[in-house]
């Protein structure tokens, strides 16, 4: 049988990420973005066999833009597409891992998007779309959430009157699952383990950060919460603040809910510490010029990526290894070299050397003989949920 392809569609309230997955190939044939989408400056961009190129399509919605990446994917998969998968950000308790696209799962992700207000309506927008354009071929919801429901009830309720849970929902759910699944099996696989018996600590570091406590192949611990805005600094949401903090701010300050939220998710995070930027790149420049502001937002970020890696360890019998991945994790050296030397009680330390040749796509050990494993794995979520839509066809 030839190799299977899937179309793999990330959907975001004015953009469609999108890349066509061959379950032989590692790289993606086809992949690309259609952004600013309901703008008159709406385009999409993709590359084909290393060719790039992109086509202006003022004020598209989702629909008329993957109409217009239908016939891409068509010839990049030679006419062979055998499903789509989709992203959802937010599966709730509903869904434990992905599930194939129907009337019912369809509405059991409309009831699940007050959780996810921001994210969950987008995604459906994708979903709906390609039903349409699409309607004969198998369809997947794979959900960030979904890897994190092996946590333990100790661990993802909150210390709230128990009807907040049973009637409303209010809990941790995590998420990065797809990603912090994904880079502990590709962890284990590297290092001839048995990924259903090891215990990896994982950091997804982006623009959106979590960590995640890894244990014979099920999350048991995570940073992220009832939304992403829980946990370690991000590149512009703020990670865990006073609780207190929003109404401290509207007595103080007289600020609405709204102006606090757009604040706490928008303008914080690295860009608030340093009155500069969200980019990761841009702060260790500055840095090394001397920025105080930059500094400052390094060294809170690594020192609150410690501090939360170390609450991660709680959930561990043992250590097989901390894995850092993301766009940040898989590059910047310093970044894992200021984390990691907060962790010495965890005998992590790294060997210099092979921490600053391991970026731009390369992967594997950094630490210094004699020390706990520390791995670099850059992440694949496409692939992953390539993977799961497969598995979900073949079933």
């Amino acid at each position: 049988m030839p190799a299977r392809n899937i179309l793999v569609i990330n959907c975001g309230s004015s953009s469609i990420k999108f890349a066509l997955v061959n379950e032989e190939q590692p790289q993606f044939a086809l992949s690309g973005l259609a952004e600013r989408l309901g703008s008159p400056d709406a385009q999409v961009q993709w590359q084909h066999n290393g060719n790039k190129d992109s086509l202006i399509l003022p004020h598209a919605d989702h629909r008329s833009a993957l109409a217009q990446v239908l016939p891409l994917v068509q010839t990049a998969a030679g006419g062979q597409l055998h499903g789509i998968g989709h992203r959802v950000v937010h599966g709730g308790e509903h869904f434990t891992s992905a599930c194939l696209l129907d009337a019912l799962s369809l509405a059991a992700i409309r009831a699940t998007a007050p959780l996810a207000p921001l994210h969950n309506p987008a995604n459906l927008l994708g979903i709906e779309a390609a039903i349409k354009l699409f309607p004969d071929l198998p369809q997947v919801a794979v959900f960030d959430t979904a890897f994190h429901q092996t946590l333990p009830e100790h661990a993802f309720r909150y210390a709230l009157p128990d009807a907040l849970y049973r009637e409303h929902g209010v809990r941790r759910y995590g998420f990065h699952g797809t990603s912090h699944r994904f880079v502990s099996q590709r962890a284990a696989e590297i290092s001839g383990l048995d990924y259903q018996h090891s215990s990896w600590l994982v950091a997804h570091l982006g623009n959106g950060c979590s960590t995640c406590a890894v244990v014979d192949g099920q999350s048991r611990d995570t940073s992220m919460g009832l939304t992403p805005l829980e946990g370690v600094v991000m590149g512009t949401r703020s990670g865990d603040v006073d609780p207190n903090l929003h109404s401290h701010l509207a007595r103080t300050l007289g600020w609405s809910l709204e102006r606090i939220d757009a604040v706490l998710n928008k303008e914080s995070g690295l860009l608030g510490l340093s009155g500069l930027s969200n980019d990761m790149r841009s702060l260790e420049e500055a840095r090394a010029q001397g920025h105080p502001g930059a500094t400052l937002a390094i060294e809170v970020f690594c020192y609150r990526l410690a501090k939360s890696l170390a609450a991660m360890s709680c959930a561990l019998q043992h250590l097989d290894g901390l894995i850092f991945t993301g766009g940040i994790g898989e590059n910047s050296a310093l970044i894992r070299s200021k984390t990691v030397a907060h962790l010495r009680l965890l005998n992590l330390s790294l060997d210099e050397s092979a921490n600053a040749r391991t970026v731009r796509g390369a992967s594997g050990a950094i630490h210094a003989q004699g020390h706990s494993r520390v791995m670099v794995v850059p992440t694949n979520e496409e692939r992953q949920i390539a993977l799961d839509t497969l598995t979900l066809i073949e079933a």
